[in-house]
């Protein structure tokens, strides 16, 4: 311990006495740098001196100032006024995609959307950035050692997504006298997402109704596993458009919310108060319409596919009580061989009976068998019947209670 306590005064430049008076009157202050230089070293670390944030950052004009660049953490955060837990929320890390059983997955980050001095932070599907009164900062995802279908699409997506937000940003596009410069960029954004909700909502569609038919025409196996994987899908795609949809209800019922989203106007020293914000609540109302109307068509099909497993379940008892029914009948068929053949085994026993000395007696044995077998056939089926006709007025003849005397 004492060891440990030279290093930090040491780290520190200051002398160390070994004289008890001077220890005595420096005892406290001592150890309170103790403890600081203890707990520093402790929770030092250098995780984001060494991890970058790669970013595609706008100007005030809608130029691409730099494509894909690599900038460190901290001194993005120091630049932008962010705090780690801030950046952490948007920005997707290397270590965060993985391969597993040769499929690509990805971590999925909740929607989100939030306002800090003077900046905009949001996460919305595959999009995040931040945004500020003049400047659009988009974080790309991360670069991974294998290629895939889905990399490539997501990449290509995602530059033309950068290339509408240029168009948008620009000074000479028809909106940009009537939004501010981080309205614009917001919108693009969220065009960016209702489009690809949209296009998404389009294909699951086509596919379930693909599905459908066939099922329609035949109810195999193969087909009822894809439409356990297509509804599997279908409810992902559900959340995420409704904890979309659920982000903007919420932040239209936040009036510092919307109120802090004037980033030019702050930037200038006019900030607004009170419900004096109906530029950036109309533009979030009209996407959350159309976001929630994404929604509802998902609820929908969802409702349709359960209505269908529904109907397969009543096809297949349906089918499941005929085949029960055909090996009942089949039951009914060999108990009644059954008795025709016991007759027959007793006639045919090597004993003395009085129809051997009667003429036409083997006739009167077989006529006899096939008078049993059908009897004992027909009696079979119509119980069989009775128990096939079950309704759920039906009462028992004899369950009336007697009555009291």
């Amino acid at each position: 311990m004492m060891g440990i306590k030279r290093c930090a005064i040491k780290a520190l430049n200051i002398p160390y006495f070994r004289g008890p008076r001077f220890f005595s009157s420096s005892r406290r202050h001592l150890q309170d740098v103790f403890n600081d230089v203890f707990i520093t070293n402790t929770l030092r670390t250098n995780k984001l001196e060494n991890e970058y944030v790669k970013c595609t950052i706008f100007d005030s004009k809608g130029d691409m100032v730099c494509h894909g660049k690599n900038i460190q953490k901290t001194k993005f955060m120091r630049d932008y006024g962010l705090l780690s837990r801030d950046l952490r929320k948007v920005v997707r890390s290397p270590t965060q995609s993985s391969r597993s059983l040769g499929v690509k997955t990805h971590v999925e980050f909740v929607p989100l959307l939030v306002t800090r001095d003077g900046s905009i932070l949001l996460s919305l599907l595959n999009i995040r950035a931040l945004i500020r009164h003049d400047t659009l900062v988009v974080f790309d995802a991360p670069t991974t050692s294998f290629s895939s279908s889905s990399s490539f699409h997501e990449s290509h997506s995602h530059g033309n997504f950068l290339q509408e937000v240029a168009k948008r940003l620009k000074a000479d596009h028809p909106d940009a006298p009537k939004l501010p410069y981080e309205f614009r960029a917001l919108e693009a954004i969220l065009i960016n997402v209702a489009n690809n909700l949209n296009t998404e909502l389009k294909v699951h569609k086509t596919v379930l109704s693909n599905i459908l038919a066939s099922l329609d025409k035949a109810i195999e196996r193969t087909r009822l596993r894809y439409l356990l994987i297509q509804s599997k899908k279908l409810a992902q795609f559900y959340q995420k458009a409704k904890l979309t949809s659920d982000l903007l209800s919420d932040l239209l019922n936040l009036d510092d919310e919307l109120n802090a989203m004037y980033l030019t106007e702050i930037y200038h020293g006019r900030p607004r108060y009170s419900f004096n914000h109906q530029e950036v609540e109309l533009l979030l109302e009209s996407y959350f319409a159309t976001i929630n109307g994404i929604v509802q068509t998902s609820e929908n099909l969802i409702s349709q596919i359960k209505t269908s497993e529904e109907i397969i379940k009543f096809v297949l008892d349906a089918n499941r009580n005929d085949l029960m029914l055909l090996s009942l009948r089949f039951s009914i068929g060999l108990l009644s061989m059954g008795a025709v053949l016991y007759v027959a085994a007793l006639y045919g026993m090597n004993l003395e009976n009085f129809i051997e000395e009667i003429d036409g007696g083997f006739e009167g044995a077989v006529i006899f068998s096939l008078i049993a077998l059908v009897i004992l056939f027909f009696h079979s089926l119509k119980h069989l019947k009775q128990v096939q006709k079950i309704t759920m007025s039906e009462l028992p003849k004899k369950s009336k209670l007697p009555k009291r005397k």
